[in-house]
């Protein structure tokens, strides 16, 4: 089998044609990939901003069907369309009961150690183990994955749009439905129009934001922030953002703020950004350790709330079907996130073009 393999931090993926993958053992699924994402979180990997045991298979955004299920699972069968989620839901943790399923313990603990469940990867390669990047692993031909990190579509959805459901999509539009729970009407800004940027600026569309400000350093990211619905752009790099962001609400600054690139400069600038009484969102991964500074007096005197946003505050199973039925009502554009295709072979190339802001989403397609 194929796959992509990262060996060491700030190296290439090595693609190796020699990889193994076990079949599904009881509450365990096996995935034929379709499509996967080239996400910023793969970057962080690479680069050792988020920490995963290596060797590792790498993918965490993608879409396929199910090839063979193990014991006792009944929510999918072979056949199935899938997207697969990098927060598996076990359904029976103090999270999951609680409704916080994008906070599972199971699911968390096995992105940590890049395995499954039981702490048993997925993949080997000569013998030894191979471990999967939030336990998905979708840089590979076929991947198993707990029952609950996929979640069944329709099988009239194209599975290259269904694929960034995975990731940017769920996080983007998830961080104003449901994190921030946007009101109609609001003011938003958003830092860093990337691909969950671009996502963060339809959520607000979808929430029915008035005035939508995008912020970045590159003009034709934010040329494209215009075509996903942003009135208003910043380049951060001609000037004071959050001066600037101000001046477009009337001094207050925005009702609602979105850093989605994770740096201590940029996540101070969002709280600047955001008026008295309003909400500061923090969606991007910053390197460990890093931190940003805020005076203790400011969120009490200014009536400020800082939320950090992980995966959307997404419950998959809702959250997945919903984003799709809004792609096909024509309410969110997931083709128009899609610059470019790369095969497996060229998947450093697409890292590279990710790197450069050449691209909203880059995917490889295994069909």
């Amino acid at each position: 089998m194929r796959g992509a393999v990262l060996t060491g931090l700030n190296e290439p993926l090595e693609i190796v044609d020699d990889l193994e993958v076990i079949e599904p053992r009881a509450g365990e699924v096996k995935v034929k990939m379709h499509t996967t994402g080239l996400c910023h979180s793969d970057l962080s990997v690479i680069n050792g901003t988020i920490m995963q045991p290596m060797p590792c298979v790498l993918g965490h955004e993608g879409a396929g069907v199910i090839e063979a299920v193990g014991d006792g699972v009944t929510d999918v069968s072979p056949g199935d369309h899938v997207v697969l989620s990098f927060v598996s839901q076990c359904g029976n943790c103090y999270f999951c009961k609680r409704h916080e399923p994008y906070l599972c313990e199971k699911g968390t603990q096995a992105m940590a150690t890049a395995a499954l469940y039981d702490g048993t990867p997925a993949f080997s390669r000569g013998g030894k183990p191979v471990t999967q990047m939030s336990g998905c692993g979708t840089f590979a031909e076929y991947t198993v994955v707990p029952a609950g990190g996929v979640v069944k579509i329709d099988d009239s959805i194209s599975l290259e749009a269904a694929a960034l459901v995975g990731c940017g999509v769920t996080t983007g539009v998830g961080a104003v439905l449901n994190t921030a729970e946007v009101k109609p009407g609001s003011t938003v800004a958003v830092i860093g129009t990337g691909g969950v940027g671009l996502n963060v600026i339809q959520g607000a569309v979808v929430a029915g934001a008035e005035k939508i400000i995008a912020v970045d350093l590159l003009d034709n990211k934010l040329e494209m922030a215009k075509q996903f619905g942003a009135t208003d752009v910043v380049n951060a790099g001609s000037g004071n953002p959050v001066a600037e962001v101000q001046s477009l609400t009337e001094g207050r600054g925005a009702d609602y703020t979105f850093e989605v690139i994770g740096m201590a400069a940029t996540m101070t600038q969002a709280y600047q950004m955001a008026r008295r009484g309003g909400t500061a969102v923090m969606v991007g991964v910053p390197k460990m350790g890093e931190l940003f500074s805020v005076m203790g007096f400011f969120p009490v005197y200014e009536n400020k709330a800082i939320k950090g946003c992980w995966y959307g505050s997404a419950d998959t199973r809702r959250d997945f079907p919903e984003y799709l039925d809004l792609y096909k009502e024509g309410k969110l554009k997931l083709d128009e996130l899609i610059t470019r295709e790369f095969t497996l072979d060229e998947i450093n190339d697409g890292f590279e073009a990710l790197k450069n802001g050449e691209v909203a989403r880059g995917v490889v397609r295994y069909d």
